[in-house]
């Protein structure tokens, strides 16, 4: 049986060590994982890359989440591709905001190792245990 192409995720987080964690526990499962420091960074991979699944940190330097997504959704509106927040905002109402700027999902800071694997299975449509 032929396997699978790997997927490719775009992590793009602001904070170096948030973004290696979230690299280290997505290429143990498997998939290619490109970074980002920031909004900026983020858009110009997603135009090179064309990532399978991106998460992105909301507040970041020179464009933030709510825009990057903006900015991605407006190139692609024909290809379905999920977006993930990734932040620590996590008051109440802070998941509504997200999804109203166009994320698929929301999961704040911080958060356990087990929970990123199974989101980002989830949002690929893995069909791997999760």
């Amino acid at each position: 049986m032929a396997r699978a192409p790997m997927k490719t995720i775009l992590v793009a987080d602001d904070n170096e060590a948030n973004r290696e964690l979230v690299t280290i526990i997505l290429e143990r499962e498997g998939y290619r994982v490109i970074g980002a420091a920031n909004g900026r960074e983020a858009l110009d991979l997603f135009q090179q890359q064309k990532p399978d699944l991106v998460l992105l940190d909301i507040h970041m330097p020179e464009m933030n989440g709510y825009d990057a997504v903006r900015a991605m959704r407006a190139q692609s509106p024909v290809r379905v591709l999920p977006m993930v927040a990734l932040t620590a905002s996590a008051m109440p109402g802070d998941s509504d905001e997200a999804m109203s700027h166009g994320f698929d999902a929301y999961l704040a800071k911080p958060y356990e190792i087990s929970t990123v694997i199974a989101l980002v299975k989830q949002m690929l449509n893995d069909p791997s245990e999760y």
